[in-house]
Parts: structure tokens; C-alpha cells; sequence
């Protein structure tokens, strides 16, 4: 038996992702929410609980906020199930944590059906199209490298040991807005959001050594 919380604001998509659940074991138990506060409260009492989950209609502020949730939560696993997502979106989903298994609501009713069964192994579900974006996304930003500059890089370095913008200044003899800029430079150039996914990318970018920063 499975605790199921259902966290969208369409009847007919709560029906039919139901309908999925119990026709997979008739004793899994489904929960209802229309909002976050709802959802939080239904989490305290299963924080065990897998999530289907409509990101873009429900009320989070922010990506952040439901990475959150998601870690307070650490012992549960979401679905994301959305119409639209962007590409840094599901990056930042992916990357940031194994909670979250994505896919979009014009999927078949077999693949809701599959990623259901592979989330209940206790593994994550991204689906094809969710696969074909990020592969996509990547590509282009290969075709198109914006590359960091030698500065750029002794930031994330700077950033990578920990030290805040403030330490960074006073050890490059800039100013704190100086080096502010540079920051928001280096996470546009590299489409994140956080200073843990400027490191992590930079690693998987060569960028720098992998064996001098513990993530």
C-alpha cells in the first residue's frame, strides 16, 4: 500500500492520475490538496507520501521554495506534472535533487502509468520530452558557449571554498559591487540559479578541478 497526495487544480487530471493509482493496487490511498499550505499539512501527517504535482498551478513562489518543501521532506518523492516547464526549471529539478521525477501532461496514460510504477521502486521518471528539452537545451548552449573569463573563474574558485562576496572583494582588491556584478554574470553565463549549480557545472565543464572542491 502506497500514501498517494494529489496536488492539482484540475479535477479531470486528479481523476484520471487516481483512476492510474488504484488500478495499480486498489489499497494505495489518495489524498487531495488545491494549495501549498494544504499540501504541507497533508505531508506532516505521510511525510512519506509520493507527490503528483501541476508546479505551474499551484502557488510557490519560486523553484527554491519547493526544493524547500522537498528537502524538509526528504523521506517523500514528487512527480512533476505540468503543461509547461522551462528548461532551467527542469535543470534545476534535476540536478538539485532525485525527489523530483518530471514529466508533462500531454504524456500518454501509459507513461503516467510508468513513471507511477518506477517512482514506486524508488526510482526517478523523466520522460522522453522532458529528456529531448534538457538534450536540447545543452546543444545549443555547446553550439554557443559562453565561456567565463579568467576573473570569472577565480570567483567560482572563491565561491567553491566558501568565501562570501564580501572576502572576495577585500582579497582582489575590488569592490563588493564589482564582484556582485561578476556573480550575476557567471549565473547567467551558466543559466543557473545558485551558487552550488555554478560549481557543480563548472566541474562537469572542466571549468575547474573537480578533486579541489568537496560538494
Amino acid at each position: 500500500m502506497g500514501k498517494y497526495i494529489l496536488a492539482d487544480n484540475q479535477e479531470l487530471t486528479r481523476f484520471a492520475v487516481e483512476t492510474l493509482i488504484k488500478k495499480q493496487d486498489e489499497s494505495n490511498v489518495v489524498y487531495k490538496t488545491t494549495d501549498k499550505s494544504g499540501l504541507v499539512e497533508l505531508l506532516k501527517e505521510h511525510p512519506d507520501a509520493f507527490v503528483i504535482f501541476d508546479y505551474t498551478m499551484f502557488d510557490f513562489a519560486s523553484e527554491e521554495q519547493l526544493l524547500i518543501v522537498g528537502e524538509r521532506f526528504s523521506a517523500s518523492r514528487w512527480i512533476i506534472l505540468s503543461d509547461d516547464l522551462t528548461s532551467s526549471f527542469m535543470r534545476r529539478m534535476i540536478y538539485s535533487s532525485q525527489q523530483f521525477s518530471i514529466l508533462f501532461k500531454e504524456s500518454s496514460m501509459w507513461e503516467v502509468g510508468e513513471a507511477l510504477r518506477t517512482v514506486a521502486e524508488g526510482k526517478r521518471y523523466l520522460s522522453q520530452r522532458v529528456m529531448e528539452t534538457i538534450i536540447s537545451d545543452e546543444q545549443q548552449r555547446n553550439e554557443t558557449p559562453d565561456i567565463l573569463t579568467a576573473t570569472e573563474v577565480e570567483i567560482v574558485r572563491a565561491i567553491a571554498q566558501g568565501k562570501t562576496t564580501k572576502e572576495i572583494a577585500a582579497e582582489r582588491f575590488l569592490s563588493v559591487h564589482t564582484v556582485t556584478t561578476h556573480r550575476k554574470n557567471i549565473f547567467r553565463k551558466l543559466g543557473v540559479n545558485t551558487a552550488h549549480e555554478v560549481i557543480k557545472y563548472a566541474i562537469r565543464a572542466g571549468l575547474v578541478d573537480s578533486s579541489e572542491f568537496y560538494i
